[in-house]
């Protein structure tokens, strides 16, 4: 215990500045005595930290990524592709139905699914592959928010139609019970196939060649 004239030592207690030989404080004495850190400033450090984050997990993923994907029986094979309209994230009307003339790779994903993750750089090779039009992604979020899609696709990229509201009635429609769930629909707006988990532009490519030759 100390005697009544100590100072205390704990957080609380603050010293005089000390001051250098130019009659300034020191850094010391100024970064015990600064102010706190302006509210802008924090929203800045904690957007920054959390894309950190989503960086670290990322690259963590694909050092030991093993994409899998499998096809599996659904009642929509063989029938026109249910209606999927909606905003994108620039704000764009997309309308599957305006998309007949090429095939559309529609994708059920989550921003904190590790297997949807590990798909995301395949679907861009395969959309830039493709950036002349002859096929394209639609993506739609399964039971994400709309701030964590937007926040995904700034930091890793992706330039196709992303879907991130209202999409529940969309994942009942084409029955997904879980992500990521993939469908390939023709030309002429057919469902040919539906792909369990994650998917890659090689994998994409071969199916097309095989349906169309079919």
């Amino acid at each position: 215990m100390s005697s009544s004239g100590d100072v205390p030592s704990g957080p609380t207690a603050l010293e005089e500045p000390e001051a250098t030989n130019d009659g300034s404080a020191s850094p010391e004495a100024t970064a015990i005595g600064e102010a706190p850190m302006p509210a802008g400033r924090r929203t800045v450090f904690w957007i920054a930290l959390g894309v950190g984050a989503l960086l670290v997990v990322f690259i963590g993923i694909l050092a030991t990524s093993d994409l899998e994907s499998t096809t599996a029986r659904s009642a929509l094979i063989g029938r026109i592709a249910p209606e999927i309209v909606g905003e994108d994230l620039d704000g764009t009307t997309f309308d599957l139905d305006a998309q007949r003339g090429r095939w559309v790779v529609v994708n059920f994903f989550q921003t904190t699914c590790a297997p949807c993750i590990e798909e995301h750089p395949e679907l861009i090779e395969f959309s830039e592959r493709h950036s002349a039009g002859d096929a394209v992604v639609v993506s739609l979020a399964f039971s994400d928010r709309a701030a964590n899609v937007r926040e995904f696709f700034t930091v890793f990229g992706g330039d196709w139609p992303v879907l991130a509201a209202d999409t529940g009635r969309y994942a009942i429609s084409y029955g997904v019970a879980a992500v990521p769930e993939t469908f390939l629909v023709t030309p002429s707006g057919v469902v040919v196939e539906k792909y369990l988990g994650g998917v890659t532009a090689n994998f994409l490519d071969a199916e097309i060649s095989r349906l169309s030759a079919a």
